[in-house]
C-alpha cells in the first residue's frame, strides 16, 4: 500500500511539474516574444544586427562552459543522493571556474574581429548574461531532481518581467544599445538570485575543490561537451560568417528570423523532454519492443505538431515577422519560408536523438555532430559570401537534414526499426489542404491570429476525416506508460 501511495504521489508530482512547465513556458515565452518586439523597433536592423552579432559571439564561448553538467549532475545525485550537496558544490564550483575563464576570454577575442566599437563593448558587457545564465543552468537541474519546476518557472517569469521592465524604460529614455543589453545582464541575474533563494530550502550552494569529483564529472560529460560543441558550430556558425561578409542591417533581419525559430523550437524540446523518462525506462528494463513503440508515438506524434507549424509558418511568414519584430523586418519573410523547413526538421531529429540519449549512444551520434559542423562550416563559407542571409537558412536546412539522417541511422543499427509513415502522410496531407486555406485568408489580409485558429480548425477536421487520429489518439500518445 505504502508503495503503491508513494508511486501515486510521484506520478501527481510528475503531472503538477508538466503543467507548471507547460504555463511558465507559455507566459515566459509571451513575455520574450513582448520583448523582442519592443528591441526590433527601437534597435532596427543593425541595431538588432548588433545584438544578434554580441549573443552569437558569446554562445561560442558559453559552449566552452556548458559541458553538460547540467546533466550530469542529476545523473550523479541520483545514483549518490546522500552525497547531494558535495556533488553540487563541487559541479557549481567546476562551472564558475570555467565560466569565468572562458567567458572572460571572450572580450579580449572579440578585438581581434572586424567589428565596430559598440559590438565589442558589447560583448563585454553581455558577458556577464551569460555568466548568471550558466550558474543558473545547475541550479534549475537541482529543482528538476526535486521535481520543483514550479520555482524555476516563478523565477524565469520574474527574470523576464525584470528584462520587459528594464527595455521599456531604455526605449522611453531613449538610452540606446548598450543599456538594452545592460537590461539582459540584469534580468539574467535577478532570475539567478531567484532561482539560489528558493533552493536554498533544498541544498546549500557554495564551491568546494574535491578533485575526484571533478575527474569523475569529466569522465562523464566530455562526449556530451563535444557533442553540444559541435553542434553549436552548425547552429551559429552561420550567424558570425554573415556578420563577418555583410552588414549589420542583414545580420539584424537573420537574427529576427532565428528569435521565431528558437521560440517554436521551444516546444519540441518540452515535448521530448517529458518523453526522455519513458525512453530510459524501456531501454533501462531491456524492453525494446515498448521502446520501438515510444518512439513510433513519438514520431507520430511529432508529424501531427510538425506539418502544420511547416505549412502554415510558410504562409504566414510576412505576417509572422510583421507582428513578431514590426514592418521594418517584413524583408526577413522569405528567410523564415526557409527555416521554417529547419524548424520541422528539428521536431522530427529529437524523436531520434533522444533516443540515443536514452541509449547511451552519444559517442556514435558525436561523429554525425562533427561531420555536420564541417558540412556546415564549408557550406556557409561557400555560400554566405555570394548569397547573404538565404545562403545561410539554405545551408541550416541541408544541414539538420543532415543530421535527422544520422540519428535515425544510429537508432536503426542499434534496434533495427523503422518507423510507420501513416500518420506523418495523412498529417502532411491535412497540412497542404489547411495551407491552401491560410493562404487564401492572407489575400484577404484577414487578422494573424483568427487564420491560425481557422487552420488549426480546418487541420483537425481535415486529419480526423483522413483518419489521423481515432478520438482516443492524442490522449493515448499524451498518456502512454507501458
Amino acid at each position: 500500500m505504502e508503495r503503491k501511495q508513494y508511486f501515486m504521489s510521484l506520478t501527481s508530482k510528475v503531472a503538477q511539474n508538466t503543467i507548471i512547465q507547460i504555463i511558465g513556458k507559455v507566459v515566459s515565452t509571451a513575455l520574450g516574444l513582448a520583448t523582442v518586439g519592443l528591441m526590433t523597433r527601437y534597435l532596427g536592423r543593425e541595431g538588432f544586427g548588433w545584438y544578434t552579432t554580441v549573443t552569437a559571439f558569446l554562445q561560442f564561448f558559453g559552449i566552452l562552459v556548458d559541458m553538460g553538467l547540467s546533466m550530469v549532475i542529476i545523473q550523479l545525485i541520483s545514483e549518490t543522493p546522500e552525497e547531494t550537496e558535495k556533488i553540487t558544490k563541487n559541479i557549481f564550483t567546476f562551472r564558475l571556474i570555467s565560466a569565468i575563464i572562458f567567458l572572460g576570454l571572450a572580450p579580449f577575442v572579440v578585438l581581434f574581429f572586424p567589428y565596430p566599437a559598440i559590438i565589442k563593448w558589447g560583448v563585454a558587457l553581455t558577458a556577464l548574461s551569460f555568466l548568471f545564465i550558466s550558474l543558473n543552468q545547475i541550479i534549475i537541474s537541482l529543482f528538476q531532481k526535486y521535481l520543483r519546476m514550479d520555482k524555476v518557472a516563478i523565477a524565469e517569469i520574474i527574470g523576464r518581467l525584470v528584462l520587459l521592465a528594464g527595455v521599456i524604460l531604455v526605449v522611453y529614455f531613449g538610452w540606446g544599445f548598450l543599456p538594452v543589453m545592460g537590461m539582459i545582464v540584469l534580468g539574467s541575474l535577478v532570475n539567478l538570485v531567484a532561482n539560489l533563494f528558493f533552493v536554498r530550502r533544498y541544498v546549500t550552494i557554495g564551491l568546494a575543490f574535491d578533485f575526484a569529483v571533478w575527474k569523475k564529472v569529466w569522465l562523464r560529460t566530455w562526449p556530451i561537451a563535444l557533442s553540444i560543441a559541435f553542434n553549436l558550430v552548425y547552429f551559429k556558425a552561420d550567424t558570425i560568417i554573415l556578420s563577418l561578409y555583410w552588414p549589420q542591417t542583414e545580420v539584424g533581419i537573420y537574427g529576427a528570423t532565428y528569435k521565431v525559430l528558437e521560440v517554436l523550437t521551444q516546444l519540441t524540446y518540452l515535448f521530448m523532454g517529458l518523453i526522455l523518462p519513458i525512453y530510459s525506462a524501456y531501454w533501462a528494463s531491456q524492453n525494446f519492443d515498448k521502446f520501438k513503440q515510444a518512439i513510433q508515438k513519438a514520431f507520430d506524434f511529432t508529424s501531427i505538431i510538425t506539418w502544420p507549424m511547416v505549412v502554415g509558418g510558410f504562409f504566414l511568414a510576412g505576417p509572422i515577422m510583421i507582428f513578431v519584430a514590426g514592418a521594418d523586418f517584413s524583408a526577413a519573410a522569405p528567410i523564415l519560408q526557409i527555416l521554417i523547413f529547419a524548424t520541422g526538421t528539428i521536431f522530427i531529429t529529437n524523436v531520434f536523438t533522444y533516443a540515443v540519449v536514452a541509449a547511451n549512444l552519444q559517442k556514435k551520434m558525436l561523429w554525425g555532430f562533427i561531420l555536420a559542423a564541417i558540412f556546415g562550416l564549408a557550406g556557409y563559407l561557400l555560400l554566405i559570401p555570394t548569397y547573404s542571409y538565404f545562403g545561410a537558412a539554405g545551408m541550416t536546412v541541408a544541414v539538420e537534414c543532415f543530421i535527422t539522417l544520422f540519428a535515425f541511422l544510429v537508432v536503426y543499427r542499434t534496434l533495427k526499426f523503422v518507423p510507420s509513415f501513416i500518420i506523418f502522410g495523412k498529417a502532411l496531407l491535412a497540412s497542404l489542404v489547411m495551407g491552401v486555406a491560410v493562404a487564401f485568408l492572407v489575400v484577404y489580409q484577414i487578422n494573424l491570429l483568427v487564420v491560425i485558429v481557422l487552420g488549426a480548425l480546418i487541420y483537425t477536421l481535415i486529419l480526423f476525416l483522413l483518419g489521423g487520429y481515432q478520438k482516443e489518439t492524442v490522449r493515448e500518445i499524451l498518456n502512454w506508460r507501458g
